[in-house]
């Protein structure tokens, strides 16, 4: 079994932004050799996550859209009792997750035709990482 680690950091503009990163994931397991097997791809911060769907910029829209209604700024979360501000990026993980498991198959992503891995970023304009992972034959 062969396992290759790679690291990405962002330091987005934005406090919120959804970044495409299919070809980091592809190029990782280009790199790493697997012919079969997975692809882990997992932010390393609880105010932001990783998720897979089509890159349409207005489904971005509706997502962020979404997010926000169910889960709004400005509201009063127990949380910024610590003198943080940002209860809602930490919820907001909760819903989109923090990470994919992407199949390994005949050296390439089994992706669906329209399907994309995309980095969700809830609290940006600073540094955080995110981890892929290849792991196969």
């Amino acid at each position: 079994m062969k396992f290759l680690t790679d690291y990405m950091t962002f330091h987005t503009k934005k406090r919120r932004e959804f970044i495409n990163i299919t070809r980091d994931v592809i190029r990782v397991l280009e790199k790493s050799g697997i012919r079969e097997g997975m692809v882990l791809v997992s932010a390393m911060h609880i105010t932001s996550g990783v998720f897979i769907n089509d890159a349409e910029p207005g489904l971005h829209r509706d997502i962020e859209e979404w997010l926000l209604k169910l889960i709004p700024e400005g509201h009063d979360y127990y949380h910024h009792r610590t003198g943080e501000v940002n209860g809602d990026a930490h919820l907001r993980n909760l819903l989109i997750g923090h990470q994919v498991i992407v199949p390994v198959t005949d050296e390439k992503l089994d992706l669906g035709p329209w399907q994309q891995v995309f980095y969700a970023e809830f609290d940006g304009q600073r540094s955080k990482k995110l981890i892929i992972k290849a792991m196969g034959e």
